[in-house]
């Protein structure tokens, strides 16, 4: 609902209602009003993936969110779209609710164009699917990722049910990285169960060059290797 208030001068103007996080880094709040700029070389649709993936439950204020909600209408409008010839994906996240991680993460590997991800600041947590999830994935060398077992909040029970649930809740994100990356589940795993790396906790910390090395990210790079990797991705499927 949009309010109106009384100006110093007396007259009256129009104030809109706050705009969604994710407004405020580059994207529309209506998803099939996408603006895209006729570039003879292809239309890029960028997609930043910042702060905390919220799921379901709404982040208290002050959280930098990326909001599933808001995300996969966006996702499915721009798979559909004339104007959009790839997609960028760019990643500083801490991770968040895993199966809305999971669920944008499917729909950017099914994506019905080129993508490409790139990895700046950080892809923790869930955001390790998210930043594999691209054709082709990039990291800066001085960004992260950390592994690290599916964790839960709240009230749980005691019981085998729960121990199985999370099993194959971790099985669900150790899929999704190693069918689209080069890393093999066994040191997948054995990064994601290390204790000697993260104090007081379990897990691995990898930076830029080592996630490389580990298989999960394809190359080391920055914003212009993205974009021209992309590039070349939309030529090569104009030639098709």
């Amino acid at each position: 609902m949009d309010i109106f208030y009384q100006t110093s001068e007396g007259e009256t103007e129009q104030s809109h209602p706050p705009t969604d996080n994710i407004e405020k880094y580059g994207q529309v709040k209506d998803p099939s009003n996408l603006q895209i700029e006729n570039n003879p070389r292809g239309n890029i649709w960028h997609l930043p993936i910042i702060g905390h993936i919220e799921g379901h439950i709404v982040m208290p204020p002050g959280h930098k969110t990326t909001k599933y909600e808001h995300v996969i209408p966006m996702l499915l409008h721009a798979a559909q779209s004339p104007s959009v010839d790839g997609l960028l994906v760019v990643l500083n996240t801490v991770g968040g609710d895993v199966e809305a991680g999971l669920a944008i993460a499917e729909l950017i590997a099914h994506f019905s164009k080129p993508t490409v991800s790139l990895v700046l600041g950080g892809g923790h947590s869930i955001g390790v699917p998210l930043g594999v999830s691209a054709d082709y994935s990039y990291i800066s060398s001085s960004a992260a990722m950390t592994i690290h077992p599916v964790r839960m909040n709240g009230t749980m029970v005691g019981a085998q049910q729960t121990y199985d649930y999370f099993n194959k809740m971790q099985d669900r994100v150790l899929d999704f990285v190693i069918s689209h990356s080069k890393i093999k589940r066994i040191r997948l795993k054995e990064l994601m169960m290390d204790t000697n790396t993260l104090a007081m906790d379990m897990g691995t910390f990898l930076i830029g060059e080592e996630a490389v090395e580990e298989g999960l990210i394809d190359e080391v790079g920055g914003l212009n290797d993205a974009i021209e990797r992309l590039y070349e991705m939309i030529d090569k499927e104009r030639e098709m």
